[in-house]
């Protein structure tokens, strides 16, 4: 069985240095204080959090929205990818940056929906108050 959830916060940032930040090795690596490879292309494959997690994106809209194919070493072997899409959406304060998360294995969601929140939007506060 598989679930989804949507978590969501608001940036202090334009939507264009999310989604550069986001497909970038670099700036990925830097807000998430782990090791980051994105090949920022539709269809190229990313490794982020020291290899953690892997996937694919698989559709690019600049500055508004990115669709990957997600995993961590977490997933059971036989467990398809998990679809990840992050939009973005300009408001008064930044970007609204909302992740809707599915496929993931129910056992896990709960850990994913948490890890969302500790390790990538509040370094990213952090990153892009900077």
């Amino acid at each position: 069985m598989t679930t989804s959830f949507t978590v969501s916060t608001i940036l202090p940032a334009s939507a264009e240095c999310i989604y550069k930040a986001w497909l970038s090795s670099k700036m990925h690596a830097a807000f998430t204080g782990s090791a980051a490879r994105i090949d920022p292309t539709v269809g190229g494959t990313f490794s982020v959090w020291d290899g953690y997690i892997t996937g694919k994106n698989t559709q690019l809209e600049p500055y508004s929205r990115i669709i990957q194919s997600w995993r961590t070493t977490e997933f059971p072997a036989q467990a398809p990818d998990s679809r990840l899409e992050i939009v973005l959406k300009a408001v008064p304060e930044g970007t609204r940056i909302t992740l809707k998360h599915s496929r993931i294995p129910e056992d896990q969601a709960e850990e994913y929906k948490r890890g969302w929140k500790e390790f990538y939007f509040s370094p990213m506060q952090a990153y892009f108050q900077t």
